[in-house]
């Protein structure tokens, strides 16, 4: 839905994202070995040159573990895309270094802050501010990179005050990751991973362990409403950053609107649940809903009277 302008960038960022992505949940390889090949592929976005062997490096380590073939293909063909990369303009080149140098810190965090991939690794983010720090790494500064991305290449878009707009965008992006990481707790669980601060889990006189039992839903649903409002509050801001986009710049304003209707409609549902600490539960909102956003969306033509009114709905059934 992007622009053409922008495409083949946030298309090449993307593919960066989840080639880091696959190191970091590559179990196959151990933990602090999967660490060192995050830091080497990092150094390529942080350093002034790249390191040719050091890419080559981490393909011949990840390639032979990769069960899906998506994620095999990309790992093959690592090195085309720094290639790619380096066919950018200067200006391109420096927005997806900066987004990567910030988004594998998020991946760093999921290795040194939670110690194994089970169960009995249970470990806990321990305050509400680390949390938002893992956010703001993770999907945050993917916001700010959107808005500078846009701003510099869709001309209706050069007016904006890029800076307090790329604030609002880190809004937008914790409010997605934040919705992300509500509908998959129980899952987290069974990996070791508590995003649910220990702060919030004490105030409630919960510990992490306490969430490996289904009966303890209803203890939990204070914190986790408690969650599920930060959310929707960052989400309203992401609403605001949408309107801001001129409605002639439709597959724009629509790429902004979908996700943010989407995880509406998927916190209304965390929101609702009384299984949300089962494991076998996914919590998702139906395709049949996501077609009825879409054609509701597109037929309007974007109109942010028409989403502003289905948004308000929605945020008001979300608690």
């Amino acid at each position: 839905m992007v622009p053409r302008t922008v495409r083949a960038q946030i298309g090449l960022a993307y593919l960066f994202a989840r080639a880091a992505d696959t190191i970091a949940d590559t179990d196959l390889i151990e933990r602090s070995r999967r660490l060192t090949l995050l830091k080497d592929f990092k150094a390529q976005f942080t350093a002034n040159l790249l390191d040719w062997a050091t890419i080559r490096a981490i393909q011949s380590a990840l390639v032979p573990h990769q069960a899906s073939t998506g994620e095999r293909a990309l790992m093959q063909r690592l090195e085309e895309c720094f290639q790619l990369l380096e066919t950018l303009s200067a200006e391109d080149r420096h927005r997806i270094r900066t987004l990567m140098g910030t988004l594998i810190n998020g991946m760093e965090m999921d290795l040194t802050v939670f110690p194994g991939d089970s169960v009995k690794d249970l470990t806990a983010f321990q305050t509400l501010e680390e949390l938002d720090r893992y956010t703001y790494y993770v999907a945050g500064c993917v916001g700010e990179f959107w808005t500078d991305i846009v701003a510099g290449h869709v001309p209706s878009l050069r007016a904006w005050n890029v800076t307090d707009m790329a604030r609002v965008g880190v809004r937008f992006g914790k409010g997605l990751q934040l919705t992300n990481i509500l509908k998959d707790v129980a899952r987290d669980l069974q990996r070791g991973r508590c995003y649910i601060p220990q702060a919030l889990l004490h105030e409630a006189r919960l510990t992490p362990f306490d969430l490996l039992n289904t009966e303890n839903c209803s203890r939990v649903r204070p914190v986790l409403h408690k969650l599920i409002g930060m959310a929707r509050d960052h989400l309203d801001q992401g609403w605001m950053y949408t309107l801001a986009i001129p409605r002639r710049e439709l597959r724009l304003r629509l790429a902004c609107m979908w996700p943010i209707l989407f995880a509406g409609q998927t916190l209304r549902r965390v929101a609702d649940s009384t299984d949300l600490l089962d494991p076998s539960i996914n919590v998702k909102i139906p395709k049949g809903q996501v077609y009825r956003i879409m054609a509701l969306t597109i037929l309007t033509g974007g109109c942010g009277y028409v989403g502003s009114a289905y948004w308000g709905r929605v945020r008001k059934r979300i608690m």
